[in-house]
């Protein structure tokens, strides 16, 4: 995956469907088409992202109930990627059988998934740094397993407000990670950081789909 501010390939988002719905690694699709996997704290904007990404309002169900994301969630995009919806992770009002249970799964398939090429990790930019956000990046880098930072809701702050929580949350990731992760800034609401996410889908997909670049 490149840096942000690199010149990086565009993508048009021609289809997005529903491949699979599945409770656990043994229930997903086969390992057939590269993915890239969302997943972030309950609440933090996940459904809205990937609905403003693909540009279908009715794709991830949108909850005002945080936790409502319970399988993992398989869009294809284009016949050539999926899109792979996680389980949000620190529901407090979840039970505790139930927790242990989605996080056995969430980590399952971040570790054993073949095709998988990253995962972006969302971060609600109105907040300064989250334990649980940090734990799980961390647990992430323990695993050597590649990431990316995407801060949710920036529309809700000034650009100031939001810049200084990302640079207070990177100042805690230099504590876990040698390397920054790239990190992104989006909103679903005005569609800010969508260009910017695909584009790195995109780069990470060449050489094998490279009609895909271009808008």
């Amino acid at each position: 995956m490149g840096a942000a501010g690199e010149t990086l390939p565009r993508m048009i988002i021609r289809s997005a469907e529903l491949q699979a719905s599945s409770p656990n690694l043994e229930a997903c699709p086969p390992p057939k088409l590269p993915e890239f996997a969302f997943i972030g704290r309950s609440n933090v904007g996940k459904s809205s992202l990937v609905n403003m990404i693909t540009r279908s309002s009715g794709l991830a169900r949108v909850s005002s109930t945080p936790g409502k994301t319970q399988t993992i969630n398989f869009f294809t995009i284009n016949r050539k990627w999926n899109l792979v919806d996680l389980p949000g992770y620190g529901y407090a009002k979840v039970g505790k059988k139930d927790r242990a249970k989605f996080s056995g799964v969430i980590a399952d398939y971040l570790r054993k998934r073949p095709n998988l090429q990253v995962t972006f990790i969302l971060i609600d930019a109105r907040l300064t740094p989250q334990q649980i956000d940090l734990e799980f990046i961390h647990w992430m880098v323990g695993c050597g397993l590649p990431l990316v930072l995407i801060f949710t809701k920036a529309d809700k702050l000034s650009e100031k407000e939001v810049q200084a929580n990302i640079d207070a949350f990177l100042e805690r990731v230099q504590e876990i990670a040698e390397e920054t992760p790239t990190v992104l800034v989006s909103s679903a609401k005005k569609g800010t950081g969508r260009r910017e996410i695909l584009s790195l889908i995109a780069s990470a997909l060449e050489p094998e789909d490279p009609s895909a670049q271009d808008e």
